[in-house]
């Protein structure tokens, strides 16, 4: 095997000679620095073939190292080497593209004298020319068009690269649509599946329910109410599914009505207040007294109510607070309503998740971990509730958000959901 990475046995102006395993590989410095740089004349390119020379590299060698500051610019005269980019801790390193002969490497860290943005490592057995920081800054101050040269093939690096990453995005965005469409469909029709059995089976419990066998022997009436109580919250979740496959598909119909949204708080709270005392959770309310009228379905905002509290229930731990809050606001873009806030003493949320929650199905923490129920604390669920505050909000003109500090199992942070519905029209 040969050595690698040896100086240029013969090296002047215009020549390189490399040899390896008494093999000799010829190559002419100034054809190669010409491709690099068509814009310099022959004087230019023989004061700067001076300055380098020829080292060869085995497959696997790491040319530049991303993130780290190195001063050596290289040119390949054979070979070929991959630029790569570290895209995050899942998606691993990304090949940005494949450099060949001719191709500038590296030149981007000596001119804003900053860290490697891009692995390059060789793919095949690679030679290249190489220059390092003080000698390719000299040319530079020699060479104003040697400079503008390098701006103009650094632009159409970028370009290209932009193209691609462009691409590669329009690809993922038409998969990720299709995969949306897949979910929502899976939602309708895992829904429809489940709705008759379960109406059948909510039949047969109210039956048993009203059953003198049964209501005389309270075994048997333990047992029915358990199945009545399975039955009514498989229910709610098929009619869950169905309101967000309704909005996903925008066939959701909606009765305006001026909403007292007072009315509307009172009623989750008073729905939501023995879960929240079985968990000495402090569920409370502020209405404003000049809250405006929203214009939009009771049906709808009582169901984003619900889901907000419940959502505050289920991350804030036994003897916390959660409170629901009314009053009147703007948007930035002028436009008035009502704001509802639901306020809790839990764990908090990252930033990162802060547009992610409203997503279907999405969960901030694993799933395994979660404990059954409802409103139990980090409780299981399908992960719809927050999905259908963002349909809800999409549905009336309004808009929904979060803000949290970050997520602490220790402080408790909290987090505050808000959902803004445009004024009655009568207001």
């Amino acid at each position: 095997m040969g050595i690698y990475h040896p100086k240029a046995i013969f090296q002047n102006a215009g020549v390189g000679i490399l040899i390896f395993m008494h093999v000799v590989k010829a190559f002419d410095k100034i054809s190669l620095l010409r491709l690099a740089f068509n814009g310099l004349d022959d004087s230019e390119l023989e004061k700067m073939a001076a300055l380098t020379e020829l080292c060869s590299y085995p497959p696997g060698h790491i040319l530049c190292r991303e993130g780290e500051y190195e001063e050596v610019f290289y040119i390949l005269a054979e070979g070929t080497a991959s630029i790569s980019k570290t895209m995050g801790e899942e998606e691993g390193e990304k090949i940005l593209r494949t450099a060949g002969a001719g191709d500038l490497i590296g030149e981007m860290a000596l001119i804003q004298n900053a860290p490697r943005s891009a692995t390059v490592r060789t793919i095949t057995e690679c030679t290249a020319l190489e220059m390092d920081k003080s000698d390719f800054e000299t040319m530079l101050a020699q060479s104003p068009r040697m400079a503008l040269d390098i701006i103009r093939i650094t632009l159409d690096r970028m370009r290209e690269n932009d193209r691609r990453m462009i691409a590669d995005l329009q690809k993922a965005n038409k998969v990720l649509r299709q995969l949306d469409r897949n979910k929502t469909e899976f939602i309708d029709v895992a829904a429809h599946e489940l709705r008759t059995p379960i109406t059948v089976l909510k039949g047969y419990a109210n039956l048993l329910n009203a059953s003198p066998e049964v209501q005389n022997h309270p075994a048997l009436v333990s047992v029915a109410a358990g199945i009545q109580n399975g039955a009514d919250r498989i229910h709610a979740v098929v009619n869950t599914m169905l309101d967000v496959t309704r909005m996903d598909n925008d066939e959701l119909t909606l009765r305006l009505a001026p909403i007292l949204l007072k009315q509307v708080i009172l009623e989750v709270i008073s729905g939501l207040q023995k879960a929240a005392s079985d968990r000495s959770i402090e569920l409370i309310h502020t209405i404003q007294a000049d809250t405006p009228l929203a214009q939009g379905d009771p049906t709808m905002i009582h169901k984003a109510v619900y889901h907000m509290t419940v959502n505050a229930i289920k991350y804030t731990p036994n003897g916390g607070r959660v409170t629901v809050a009314a009053e009147k606001a703007q948007l930035e873009n002028g436009m008035r309503g009502a704001l509802i806030t639901v306020r809790d003493t839990g764990i908090g949320l990252d930033p990162e998740h802060h547009e992610l929650v409203f997503e279907k199905f999405y969960q901030a923490g694993k799933a395994i971990i979660h404990s059954s129920g409802t409103t139990s604390f980090k409780g299981g669920g399908a992960g719809l509730g927050l999905s259908i505050v963002r349909g809800v909000a999409r549905a009336h003109g309004g808009k929904c958000w979060v803000e949290s500090p970050g997520h602490d199992e220790e402080k408790f942070p909290g987090s505050s959901f808000f959902l803004f519905l445009p004024v009655s029209r009568a207001d």
